[in-house]
Protein backbone atom coordinates (compact mmCIF):
# COMPACT_ATOMS: atom_id res chain seq x y z
CA UNK A 1 0.00 0.00 0.00
CA UNK A 2 1.21 3.54 -0.62
CA UNK A 3 2.40 5.78 2.15
CA UNK A 4 -0.05 8.46 3.27
CA UNK A 5 0.03 11.52 1.02
CA UNK A 6 0.29 13.72 4.11
CA UNK A 7 2.80 11.44 5.83
CA UNK A 8 3.88 13.45 8.85
CA UNK A 9 6.18 12.15 11.54
CA UNK A 10 4.52 11.07 14.76
CA UNK A 11 2.52 13.92 16.17
CA UNK A 12 4.03 15.54 19.23
CA UNK A 13 1.23 16.40 21.62
CA UNK A 14 1.28 19.99 22.74
CA UNK A 15 0.11 21.23 26.12
CA UNK A 16 -0.21 24.80 24.91
CA UNK A 17 -3.32 26.58 26.11
CA UNK A 18 -6.18 26.44 23.59
CA UNK A 19 -4.92 23.32 21.82
CA UNK A 20 -5.50 20.47 24.24
CA UNK A 21 -6.91 20.01 27.69
CA UNK A 22 -6.48 16.83 29.68
CA UNK A 23 -9.56 14.64 29.99
CA UNK A 24 -10.51 10.99 30.07
CA UNK A 25 -13.05 11.18 27.28
CA UNK A 26 -16.20 11.96 29.26
CA UNK A 27 -19.62 10.46 28.71
CA UNK A 28 -19.62 6.68 28.70
CA UNK A 29 -16.23 6.33 27.01
CA UNK A 30 -14.21 3.27 27.84
CA UNK A 31 -10.55 2.48 27.32
CA UNK A 32 -7.45 4.51 28.13
CA UNK A 33 -7.49 8.26 28.58
CA UNK A 34 -7.11 10.21 25.36
CA UNK A 35 -6.32 13.90 24.73
CA UNK A 36 -9.33 16.21 24.81
CA UNK A 37 -9.44 18.84 22.08
CA UNK A 38 -10.56 22.32 23.13
CA UNK A 39 -13.82 23.83 21.79
CA UNK A 40 -13.86 26.11 18.77
CA UNK A 41 -14.52 29.82 19.16
CA UNK A 42 -16.28 31.89 16.52
CA UNK A 43 -15.38 34.97 14.52
CA UNK A 44 -16.97 37.42 12.07
CA UNK A 45 -16.08 37.56 8.36
CA UNK A 46 -14.04 40.68 7.66
CA UNK A 47 -14.81 41.25 3.98
CA UNK A 48 -16.26 38.91 1.39
CA UNK A 49 -15.57 40.84 -1.82
CA UNK A 50 -11.95 41.48 -0.87
CA UNK A 51 -11.17 37.75 -0.95
CA UNK A 52 -11.46 37.72 -4.74
CA UNK A 53 -8.47 40.04 -5.11
CA UNK A 54 -6.52 39.72 -1.88
CA UNK A 55 -6.32 35.97 -1.36
CA UNK A 56 -3.30 34.25 -2.84
CA UNK A 57 -2.34 30.59 -2.66
CA UNK A 58 -0.08 28.47 -4.85
CA UNK A 59 -1.72 26.94 -7.95
CA UNK A 60 -5.04 28.57 -7.03
CA UNK A 61 -7.28 31.03 -8.88
CA UNK A 62 -10.24 32.68 -7.17
CA UNK A 63 -12.95 33.36 -9.76
CA UNK A 64 -15.41 35.18 -7.53
CA UNK A 65 -16.35 36.06 -3.96
CA UNK A 66 -19.94 37.17 -3.52
CA UNK A 67 -22.13 37.92 -0.53
CA UNK A 68 -25.20 35.66 -0.26
CA UNK A 69 -27.93 37.36 1.78
CA UNK A 70 -29.86 35.38 4.39
CA UNK A 71 -32.66 33.36 2.82
CA UNK A 72 -31.20 33.28 -0.69
CA UNK A 73 -30.25 29.66 -0.02
CA UNK A 74 -32.69 27.45 1.86
CA UNK A 75 -32.60 23.96 3.34
CA UNK A 76 -35.66 22.05 4.39
CA UNK A 77 -37.75 25.17 3.91
CA UNK A 78 -35.60 27.20 6.32
CA UNK A 79 -33.43 30.17 5.37
CA UNK A 80 -29.67 29.72 5.44
CA UNK A 81 -27.89 32.61 7.16
CA UNK A 82 -25.87 35.23 5.28
CA UNK A 83 -22.56 33.98 4.00
CA UNK A 84 -19.80 34.54 1.45
CA UNK A 85 -19.63 32.26 -1.58
CA UNK A 86 -16.11 31.87 -2.94
CA UNK A 87 -15.59 30.01 -6.22
CA UNK A 88 -12.26 29.00 -7.67
CA UNK A 89 -9.99 26.33 -9.04
CA UNK A 90 -6.65 24.69 -8.35
CA UNK A 91 -3.98 23.14 -10.59
CA UNK A 92 -5.37 24.08 -14.00
CA UNK A 93 -3.62 21.98 -16.67
CA UNK A 94 -3.98 20.28 -20.05
CA UNK A 95 -3.44 16.54 -19.98
CA UNK A 96 -0.60 15.08 -22.00
CA UNK A 97 -2.45 11.75 -21.92
CA UNK A 98 -5.85 12.62 -23.37
CA UNK A 99 -5.45 16.28 -24.38
CA UNK A 100 -8.33 17.43 -22.18
CA UNK A 101 -8.30 20.34 -19.71
CA UNK A 102 -8.39 19.55 -15.99
CA UNK A 103 -8.65 21.53 -12.77
CA UNK A 104 -9.92 21.03 -9.25
CA UNK A 105 -13.00 23.23 -9.14
CA UNK A 106 -14.39 24.23 -5.75
CA UNK A 107 -16.74 26.47 -3.85
CA UNK A 108 -16.37 27.61 -0.24
CA UNK A 109 -19.28 29.02 1.74
CA UNK A 110 -18.14 31.16 4.68
CA UNK A 111 -20.79 32.36 7.18
CA UNK A 112 -20.77 35.99 8.27
CA UNK A 113 -21.19 34.69 11.82
CA UNK A 114 -18.72 31.80 11.89
CA UNK A 115 -18.53 29.16 14.62
CA UNK A 116 -14.78 28.62 14.24
CA UNK A 117 -15.14 25.28 12.48
CA UNK A 118 -14.34 23.97 8.97
CA UNK A 119 -16.23 21.16 7.23
CA UNK A 120 -14.91 19.34 4.15
CA UNK A 121 -17.92 18.10 2.18
CA UNK A 122 -16.94 14.88 0.45
CA UNK A 123 -19.31 14.23 -2.44
CA UNK A 124 -20.68 10.96 -3.77
CA UNK A 125 -20.68 9.02 -7.00
CA UNK A 126 -17.81 9.65 -9.37
CA UNK A 127 -17.64 13.33 -8.30
CA UNK A 128 -17.26 15.56 -11.38
CA UNK A 129 -19.59 18.28 -10.13
CA UNK A 130 -19.22 20.97 -7.47
CA UNK A 131 -22.22 20.28 -5.26
CA UNK A 132 -23.64 23.13 -3.17
CA UNK A 133 -21.36 23.43 -0.14
CA UNK A 134 -23.95 22.80 2.55
CA UNK A 135 -21.92 20.23 4.44
CA UNK A 136 -24.36 17.38 4.62
CA UNK A 137 -27.63 17.23 2.77
CA UNK A 138 -29.66 14.09 2.11
CA UNK A 139 -31.99 13.50 5.06
CA UNK A 140 -29.84 15.54 7.43
CA UNK A 141 -32.13 18.17 8.97
CA UNK A 142 -29.28 20.59 9.71
CA UNK A 143 -26.23 20.58 7.40
CA UNK A 144 -22.93 22.07 8.56
CA UNK A 145 -23.40 25.44 6.86
CA UNK A 146 -26.67 25.98 8.75
CA UNK A 147 -24.77 25.28 11.97
CA UNK A 148 -22.20 27.99 11.27
CA UNK A 149 -19.38 25.99 9.70
CA UNK A 150 -17.30 27.19 6.77
CA UNK A 151 -17.83 24.49 4.13
CA UNK A 152 -15.92 23.49 1.00
CA UNK A 153 -17.14 21.31 -1.87
CA UNK A 154 -15.25 20.25 -5.01
CA UNK A 155 -15.51 18.17 -8.16
CA UNK A 156 -12.38 16.18 -7.11
CA UNK A 157 -10.45 17.26 -10.19
CA UNK A 158 -12.57 16.44 -13.23
CA UNK A 159 -15.72 17.77 -14.84
CA UNK A 160 -18.90 15.87 -15.64
CA UNK A 161 -20.65 13.33 -13.38
CA UNK A 162 -21.15 10.89 -16.24
CA UNK A 163 -17.67 11.45 -17.64
CA UNK A 164 -15.82 8.33 -16.52
CA UNK A 165 -13.27 8.74 -19.32
CA UNK A 166 -11.27 11.05 -17.05
CA UNK A 167 -9.67 7.84 -15.78
CA UNK A 168 -7.44 7.78 -18.84
CA UNK A 169 -5.56 10.69 -17.25
CA UNK A 170 -3.46 9.32 -14.40
CA UNK A 171 -3.33 12.54 -12.37
CA UNK A 172 -7.13 12.83 -12.59
CA UNK A 173 -7.36 9.30 -11.22
CA UNK A 174 -5.16 10.25 -8.28
CA UNK A 175 -7.10 13.45 -7.63
CA UNK A 176 -10.34 11.49 -7.54
CA UNK A 177 -8.82 8.86 -5.28
CA UNK A 178 -7.17 11.09 -2.66
CA UNK A 179 -5.00 13.92 -3.95
CA UNK A 180 -7.73 16.53 -4.50
CA UNK A 181 -8.54 16.44 -0.78
CA UNK A 182 -4.86 16.82 0.10
CA UNK A 183 -4.51 19.78 -2.27
CA UNK A 184 -7.70 21.53 -1.21
CA UNK A 185 -7.34 21.18 2.56
CA UNK A 186 -4.40 23.57 3.17
CA UNK A 187 -5.82 26.07 0.66
CA UNK A 188 -9.22 26.03 2.38
CA UNK A 189 -7.68 26.62 5.79
CA UNK A 190 -5.63 29.51 4.38
CA UNK A 191 -8.77 31.00 2.81
CA UNK A 192 -10.52 30.78 6.17
CA UNK A 193 -7.62 32.59 7.81
CA UNK A 194 -7.80 35.31 5.17
CA UNK A 195 -11.50 35.80 5.83
CA UNK A 196 -11.63 35.53 9.60
CA UNK A 197 -8.13 36.35 10.76
CA UNK A 198 -7.46 32.85 12.04
CA UNK A 199 -7.42 29.26 10.83
CA UNK A 200 -10.23 26.97 11.99
CA UNK A 201 -10.01 25.84 15.58
CA UNK A 202 -11.60 22.51 14.70
CA UNK A 203 -11.91 20.78 11.31
CA UNK A 204 -14.42 18.10 10.31
CA UNK A 205 -14.72 15.82 7.29
CA UNK A 206 -17.80 13.96 6.11
CA UNK A 207 -19.83 12.45 3.33
CA UNK A 208 -21.91 9.45 2.29
CA UNK A 209 -21.29 6.72 -0.30
CA UNK A 210 -18.16 7.74 -2.22
CA UNK A 211 -18.13 10.63 0.25
CA UNK A 212 -17.88 8.00 2.98
CA UNK A 213 -14.98 6.47 1.08
CA UNK A 214 -13.31 9.88 0.89
CA UNK A 215 -13.80 10.14 4.66
CA UNK A 216 -12.14 6.78 5.30
CA UNK A 217 -9.27 7.75 3.02
CA UNK A 218 -8.83 11.06 4.86
CA UNK A 219 -8.87 9.20 8.20
CA UNK A 220 -5.85 7.19 7.11
CA UNK A 221 -3.96 9.58 4.84
CA UNK A 222 -4.64 12.84 6.71
CA UNK A 223 -5.15 11.95 10.38
CA UNK A 224 -3.60 15.22 11.59
CA UNK A 225 -5.69 17.53 9.39
CA UNK A 226 -9.16 16.85 10.75
CA UNK A 227 -10.54 16.46 14.26
CA UNK A 228 -13.81 14.69 13.47
CA UNK A 229 -14.71 12.27 10.69
CA UNK A 230 -18.35 11.46 9.82
CA UNK A 231 -18.75 8.66 7.24
CA UNK A 232 -22.03 7.34 5.86
CA UNK A 233 -22.37 4.09 3.87
CA UNK A 234 -18.60 4.14 3.30
CA UNK A 235 -17.72 2.39 0.05
CA UNK A 236 -14.19 2.13 1.34
CA UNK A 237 -13.51 -0.85 -0.95
CA UNK A 238 -15.29 0.81 -3.85
CA UNK A 239 -13.64 -1.02 -6.79
CA UNK A 240 -14.38 -4.41 -5.23
CA UNK A 241 -17.94 -3.37 -4.37
CA UNK A 242 -18.43 -2.33 -8.00
CA UNK A 243 -17.10 -5.66 -9.24
CA UNK A 244 -19.37 -7.45 -6.76
CA UNK A 245 -22.31 -5.54 -8.23
CA UNK A 246 -21.32 -6.77 -11.69
CA UNK A 247 -21.07 -10.28 -10.24
CA UNK A 248 -24.70 -9.75 -9.26
CA UNK A 249 -25.59 -8.54 -12.75
CA UNK A 250 -24.25 -11.77 -14.21
CA UNK A 251 -26.34 -13.78 -11.75
CA UNK A 252 -29.48 -11.78 -12.55
CA UNK A 253 -28.89 -12.08 -16.30
CA UNK A 254 -29.00 -15.87 -15.99
CA UNK A 255 -32.65 -15.79 -14.88
CA UNK A 256 -33.98 -12.54 -16.38
CA UNK A 257 -37.10 -13.14 -18.45
CA UNK A 258 -36.20 -10.12 -20.58
CA UNK A 259 -32.47 -10.03 -21.43
CA UNK A 260 -32.69 -6.26 -21.90
CA UNK A 261 -34.11 -5.73 -18.40
CA UNK A 262 -32.27 -7.30 -15.49
CA UNK A 263 -35.04 -6.32 -13.07
CA UNK A 264 -37.14 -9.13 -14.55
CA UNK A 265 -34.82 -11.53 -12.72
CA UNK A 266 -35.97 -10.27 -9.32
CA UNK A 267 -39.00 -8.03 -9.69
CA UNK A 268 -40.18 -5.32 -7.33
CA UNK A 269 -43.06 -7.52 -6.19
CA UNK A 270 -40.67 -10.42 -5.54
CA UNK A 271 -38.23 -8.24 -3.62
CA UNK A 272 -41.10 -6.95 -1.49
CA UNK A 273 -42.15 -10.55 -0.83
CA UNK A 274 -38.66 -11.50 0.33
CA UNK A 275 -38.54 -8.49 2.65
CA UNK A 276 -41.95 -9.43 4.06
CA UNK A 277 -40.68 -12.93 4.79
CA UNK A 278 -37.66 -11.47 6.58
CA UNK A 279 -39.87 -9.21 8.68
CA UNK A 280 -42.20 -12.09 9.53
CA UNK A 281 -39.27 -14.16 10.77
CA UNK A 282 -37.23 -11.43 12.48
CA UNK A 283 -39.39 -8.47 13.47
CA UNK A 284 -40.14 -9.57 17.04
CA UNK A 285 -36.56 -10.57 17.89
CA UNK A 286 -36.00 -7.15 19.49
CA UNK A 287 -39.18 -7.36 21.55
CA UNK A 288 -41.27 -5.09 19.31
CA UNK A 289 -43.43 -6.08 16.36
CA UNK A 290 -43.08 -2.80 14.48
CA UNK A 291 -41.81 -3.57 10.97
CA UNK A 292 -38.18 -2.85 11.92
CA UNK A 293 -35.57 -5.58 12.31
CA UNK A 294 -33.35 -4.19 15.05
CA UNK A 295 -31.57 -7.41 16.06
CA UNK A 296 -29.70 -7.75 12.79
CA UNK A 297 -27.35 -10.53 13.83
CA UNK A 298 -30.11 -12.67 15.33
CA UNK A 299 -32.10 -12.25 12.12
CA UNK A 300 -29.30 -13.60 9.95
CA UNK A 301 -29.19 -16.69 12.15
CA UNK A 302 -32.98 -17.10 12.19
CA UNK A 303 -33.77 -16.46 8.53
CA UNK A 304 -32.96 -19.03 5.86
CA UNK A 305 -33.36 -17.88 2.26
CA UNK A 306 -33.96 -21.34 0.85
CA UNK A 307 -36.36 -22.42 3.58
CA UNK A 308 -38.24 -19.22 4.42
CA UNK A 309 -38.88 -17.86 0.93
CA UNK A 310 -41.53 -19.97 -0.83
CA UNK A 311 -40.33 -21.90 -3.87
CA UNK A 312 -42.60 -21.70 -6.90
CA UNK A 313 -44.25 -24.96 -7.89
CA UNK A 314 -45.57 -23.40 -11.05
CA UNK A 315 -45.32 -20.04 -12.78
CA UNK A 316 -43.80 -17.04 -11.01
CA UNK A 317 -46.56 -14.85 -9.60
CA UNK A 318 -44.79 -12.67 -7.03
CA UNK A 319 -45.59 -14.95 -4.08
CA UNK A 320 -42.54 -17.17 -4.55
CA UNK A 321 -39.16 -17.52 -6.23
CA UNK A 322 -38.31 -20.26 -8.69
CA UNK A 323 -35.57 -22.73 -7.83
CA UNK A 324 -33.47 -21.16 -10.60
CA UNK A 325 -33.97 -17.71 -9.10
CA UNK A 326 -32.88 -18.91 -5.69
CA UNK A 327 -29.78 -20.51 -7.17
CA UNK A 328 -28.92 -17.27 -8.98
CA UNK A 329 -29.72 -14.82 -6.18
CA UNK A 330 -28.41 -16.62 -3.09
CA UNK A 331 -24.70 -16.02 -3.93
CA UNK A 332 -25.34 -12.26 -4.17
CA UNK A 333 -26.43 -12.24 -0.54
CA UNK A 334 -23.77 -14.69 0.66
CA UNK A 335 -20.96 -12.67 -0.98
CA UNK A 336 -19.41 -12.35 -4.43
CA UNK A 337 -16.70 -14.87 -5.29
CA UNK A 338 -13.98 -15.33 -7.89
CA UNK A 339 -13.62 -18.33 -10.20
CA UNK A 340 -12.11 -20.44 -7.41
CA UNK A 341 -14.94 -19.66 -5.04
CA UNK A 342 -12.95 -17.21 -2.93
CA UNK A 343 -15.06 -14.39 -1.53
CA UNK A 344 -13.67 -10.98 -2.56
CA UNK A 345 -16.44 -8.79 -1.16
CA UNK A 346 -18.79 -8.96 1.80
CA UNK A 347 -22.13 -10.68 2.14
CA UNK A 348 -25.36 -8.66 2.31
CA UNK A 349 -27.76 -9.18 5.25
CA UNK A 350 -31.43 -10.00 4.82
CA UNK A 351 -33.53 -7.03 5.97
CA UNK A 352 -36.81 -5.18 5.52
CA UNK A 353 -35.72 -2.84 2.72
CA UNK A 354 -34.86 -4.97 -0.30
CA UNK A 355 -37.62 -3.28 -2.27
CA UNK A 356 -36.59 0.30 -1.47
CA UNK A 357 -37.37 2.76 -4.25
CA UNK A 358 -33.69 3.06 -5.21
CA UNK A 359 -32.78 -0.65 -5.11
CA UNK A 360 -33.48 -1.35 -8.77
CA UNK A 361 -31.31 1.61 -9.75
CA UNK A 362 -28.30 0.28 -7.86
CA UNK A 363 -28.69 -3.38 -8.74
CA UNK A 364 -29.87 -3.27 -12.34
CA UNK A 365 -28.73 0.06 -13.82
CA UNK A 366 -25.53 0.94 -11.96
CA UNK A 367 -24.29 -2.64 -12.33
CA UNK A 368 -24.35 -2.47 -16.15
CA UNK A 369 -23.65 1.22 -16.79
CA UNK A 370 -21.73 3.05 -14.05
CA UNK A 371 -19.85 0.24 -12.29
CA UNK A 372 -18.39 -1.28 -15.48
CA UNK A 373 -17.37 2.18 -16.69
CA UNK A 374 -15.61 2.97 -13.43
CA UNK A 375 -13.97 -0.46 -13.34
CA UNK A 376 -12.65 -0.34 -16.89
CA UNK A 377 -11.90 3.37 -17.31
CA UNK A 378 -10.95 4.71 -13.86
CA UNK A 379 -9.41 1.78 -11.98
CA UNK A 380 -8.12 -0.70 -14.55
CA UNK A 381 -4.51 -0.75 -15.73
CA UNK A 382 -4.45 -0.09 -18.59
CA UNK A 383 -7.83 1.62 -19.03
CA UNK A 384 -10.25 0.60 -21.75
CA UNK A 385 -10.74 2.79 -24.81
CA UNK A 386 -13.61 5.20 -24.00
CA UNK A 387 -14.49 5.51 -27.69
CA UNK A 388 -15.45 1.84 -28.04
CA UNK A 389 -16.36 0.88 -24.48
CA UNK A 390 -19.78 -0.68 -23.81
CA UNK A 391 -20.72 -1.00 -20.15
CA UNK A 392 -23.33 -3.74 -20.38
CA UNK A 393 -21.13 -5.92 -22.57
CA UNK A 394 -18.21 -5.46 -20.19
CA UNK A 395 -20.28 -6.23 -17.08
CA UNK A 396 -21.97 -9.31 -18.47
CA UNK A 397 -19.09 -10.91 -20.42
CA UNK A 398 -15.83 -9.95 -18.69
CA UNK A 399 -14.70 -12.64 -16.21
CA UNK A 400 -14.70 -11.46 -12.60
CA UNK A 401 -11.11 -12.60 -12.17
CA UNK A 402 -10.06 -10.37 -15.08
CA UNK A 403 -11.76 -7.37 -13.46
CA UNK A 404 -10.03 -8.01 -10.13
CA UNK A 405 -6.66 -8.44 -11.83
CA UNK A 406 -7.08 -5.20 -13.80
CA UNK A 407 -7.93 -3.03 -10.77
CA UNK A 408 -5.03 -4.61 -8.87
CA UNK A 409 -2.49 -3.96 -11.62
CA UNK A 410 -0.04 -1.10 -12.19
CA UNK A 411 2.53 -0.29 -14.85
CA UNK A 412 5.09 2.36 -15.76
CA UNK A 413 2.34 4.86 -16.66
CA UNK A 414 -0.29 4.03 -14.04
CA UNK A 415 2.13 3.41 -11.20
CA UNK A 416 -0.55 3.10 -8.51
CA UNK A 417 -3.28 0.51 -8.96
CA UNK A 418 -6.97 1.33 -8.82
CA UNK A 419 -7.31 -0.52 -5.52
CA UNK A 420 -4.40 1.41 -4.05
CA UNK A 421 -5.50 4.90 -5.07
CA UNK A 422 -9.13 4.38 -4.06
CA UNK A 423 -8.89 2.53 -0.77
CA UNK A 424 -7.86 3.84 2.67
CA UNK A 425 -4.43 2.87 3.98
CA UNK A 426 -4.77 0.31 6.79
CA UNK A 427 -8.22 1.55 7.90
CA UNK A 428 -8.30 -0.62 11.01
CA UNK A 429 -5.16 1.06 12.35
CA UNK A 430 -6.11 4.60 13.34
CA UNK A 431 -3.55 5.17 16.09
CA UNK A 432 -2.40 8.58 14.84
CA UNK A 433 -5.95 9.88 14.68
CA UNK A 434 -6.88 8.37 18.04
CA UNK A 435 -3.78 9.54 19.88
CA UNK A 436 -4.32 13.20 19.04
CA UNK A 437 -7.91 13.23 20.31
CA UNK A 438 -9.78 13.04 16.99
CA UNK A 439 -13.06 11.10 16.78
CA UNK A 440 -14.89 9.00 14.19
CA UNK A 441 -18.60 8.33 13.68
CA UNK A 442 -19.84 5.96 10.95
CA UNK A 443 -23.39 4.99 9.93
CA UNK A 444 -24.67 2.51 7.37
CA UNK A 445 -28.12 1.36 6.23
CA UNK A 446 -28.70 -2.36 6.76
CA UNK A 447 -30.68 -2.58 3.49
CA UNK A 448 -28.00 -0.81 1.43
CA UNK A 449 -27.97 -2.65 -1.95
CA UNK A 450 -24.62 -1.38 -3.25
CA UNK A 451 -22.19 -1.10 -0.31
CA UNK A 452 -22.69 -3.86 2.22
CA UNK A 453 -23.25 -2.96 5.85
CA UNK A 454 -21.47 -6.24 6.61
CA UNK A 455 -18.32 -4.83 5.01
CA UNK A 456 -18.43 -1.82 7.32
CA UNK A 457 -19.12 -4.12 10.26
CA UNK A 458 -16.02 -6.14 9.35
CA UNK A 459 -14.01 -2.90 9.30
CA UNK A 460 -15.22 -1.94 12.76
CA UNK A 461 -14.53 -5.41 14.13
CA UNK A 462 -10.98 -5.08 12.81
CA UNK A 463 -10.69 -1.67 14.46
CA UNK A 464 -11.89 -3.14 17.74
CA UNK A 465 -9.40 -5.99 17.48
CA UNK A 466 -6.56 -3.50 17.01
CA UNK A 467 -7.70 -1.60 20.12
CA UNK A 468 -7.79 -4.41 22.67
CA UNK A 469 -11.36 -5.29 21.69
CA UNK A 470 -12.90 -1.82 22.18
CA UNK A 471 -12.53 1.24 19.94
CA UNK A 472 -15.53 3.10 21.37
CA UNK A 473 -13.40 5.74 23.10
CA UNK A 474 -12.66 7.29 19.68
CA UNK A 475 -14.76 5.55 17.00
CA UNK A 476 -18.43 4.55 16.97
CA UNK A 477 -20.47 2.77 14.34
CA UNK A 478 -24.26 2.85 13.86
CA UNK A 479 -26.29 0.47 11.74
CA UNK A 480 -29.63 1.87 10.51
CA UNK A 481 -32.21 -0.94 10.15
CA UNK A 482 -34.23 -0.86 6.94
CA UNK A 483 -32.32 2.06 5.45
CA UNK A 484 -31.18 1.83 1.84
CA UNK A 485 -28.17 3.65 0.36
CA UNK A 486 -27.59 6.88 2.32
CA UNK A 487 -31.31 7.16 3.08
CA UNK A 488 -34.82 5.91 2.23
CA UNK A 489 -35.99 2.34 2.79
CA UNK A 490 -38.56 1.46 5.49
CA UNK A 491 -36.56 3.22 8.17
CA UNK A 492 -36.07 6.17 10.44
CA UNK A 493 -33.60 7.79 8.07
CA UNK A 494 -33.59 11.42 9.24
CA UNK A 495 -30.86 12.16 11.76
CA UNK A 496 -28.01 14.58 12.38
CA UNK A 497 -24.80 13.12 13.77
CA UNK A 498 -22.66 16.22 13.32
CA UNK A 499 -23.65 17.95 16.60
CA UNK A 500 -22.98 14.70 18.45
CA UNK A 501 -19.57 14.45 16.79
CA UNK A 502 -18.74 18.05 17.69
CA UNK A 503 -19.74 17.47 21.32
CA UNK A 504 -17.59 14.37 21.43
CA UNK A 505 -14.57 16.06 19.85
CA UNK A 506 -14.77 19.35 21.74
CA UNK A 507 -16.51 18.50 25.01
CA UNK A 508 -15.69 14.85 25.56
CA UNK A 509 -19.37 13.89 25.51
CA UNK A 510 -19.44 10.50 23.85
CA UNK A 511 -22.63 9.75 21.87
CA UNK A 512 -24.40 6.80 23.52
CA UNK A 513 -27.11 6.85 20.83
CA UNK A 514 -28.49 9.13 18.12
CA UNK A 515 -32.21 9.73 17.65
CA UNK A 516 -33.52 9.14 14.14
CA UNK A 517 -36.96 10.05 12.77
CA UNK A 518 -39.20 8.98 9.92
CA UNK A 519 -39.53 11.33 6.95
CA UNK A 520 -43.28 11.09 6.62
CA UNK A 521 -45.72 13.14 4.52
CA UNK A 522 -45.16 16.82 5.12
CA UNK A 523 -41.51 16.45 6.02
CA UNK A 524 -39.58 19.59 5.11
CA UNK A 525 -36.89 17.39 3.58
CA UNK A 526 -39.35 15.44 1.45
CA UNK A 527 -41.26 12.29 2.30
CA UNK A 528 -39.47 8.96 2.22
CA UNK A 529 -41.42 6.90 -0.38
CA UNK A 530 -40.60 3.65 1.41
CA UNK A 531 -42.21 4.46 4.78
CA UNK A 532 -45.00 1.90 5.39
CA UNK A 533 -48.49 3.36 5.46
CA UNK A 534 -49.13 2.25 9.04
CA UNK A 535 -46.18 4.11 10.54
CA UNK A 536 -46.58 7.41 12.32
CA UNK A 537 -44.95 10.29 10.46
CA UNK A 538 -43.32 11.19 13.78
CA UNK A 539 -41.88 7.75 14.54
CA UNK A 540 -38.46 7.91 16.17
CA UNK A 541 -35.85 5.30 17.05
CA UNK A 542 -32.49 5.32 18.78
CA UNK A 543 -29.54 4.43 16.54
CA UNK A 544 -27.33 2.36 18.80
CA UNK A 545 -23.55 2.16 18.71
CA UNK A 546 -22.47 -1.25 17.48
CA UNK A 547 -22.66 -3.93 18.79
CA UNK A 548 -25.64 -2.70 20.83
CA UNK A 549 -29.20 -3.26 19.63
CA UNK A 550 -32.32 -1.16 20.26
CA UNK A 551 -34.76 -3.29 22.28
CA UNK A 552 -38.21 -2.50 23.61
CA UNK A 553 -38.18 -1.46 27.27
CA UNK A 554 -40.14 -3.62 29.67
CA UNK A 555 -43.71 -2.35 29.85
CA UNK A 556 -43.33 0.15 26.98
CA UNK A 557 -46.24 0.27 24.54
CA UNK A 558 -45.58 3.31 22.31
CA UNK A 559 -43.92 1.80 19.26
CA UNK A 560 -43.50 5.20 17.63
CA UNK A 561 -41.28 6.71 20.34
CA UNK A 562 -37.54 6.32 20.72
CA UNK A 563 -38.03 6.57 24.49
CA UNK A 564 -39.69 3.15 24.42
CA UNK A 565 -36.40 1.56 23.38
CA UNK A 566 -33.00 1.19 24.96
CA UNK A 567 -29.62 0.28 23.52
CA UNK A 568 -28.28 -2.93 25.02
Amino acid sequence: MPKPFFGHAALVMSTAAGLLVTACGGGDDSGPALPQLAPATGATLSSCAALASSFSFANTTIASAEEVPAGTLTWGGAAVAAHCLVKGEMFRRTSAMDGNPYAIMFEMRMPQAWNGRFFYQANGGSDGLVQTALGGGGSNPSPALTQGFAVISSDAGHQGQGNLAFGVDYEARLDYGYKAVAKLTPMAKALIKAGYGKTPDRSYFGGCSNGGRHTFVAMTRMPEEYDGYLAGAPGYRLPLAAIANQFGAKRYASVATDPADLSTAFTSVERAMVSAQVVAKCDALDGATDGIVQDINACQAAFDFQRDVPTCSGARDGTCLSAAQKTAIAPIFSGATDALGNKFYASFPFDAGHNAADSSFWEFFVSTVIDPGATALIWSTPPADPATFNGATFALTTPIDDMIAAVSASNATYTESGLSLMQPVEPTKLDRLRNRGAKVMVYHGVSDPIFSVNDTTAWYEGLRANNAGDASNFARYYRVPGMSHCGAGPSTDQFDMLPALVDWVEKGQAPSSVTAQVRGPGSALGANPDVPAGWSSNRTRPLCPYPQVARLRAGATDLDSASSFRCE
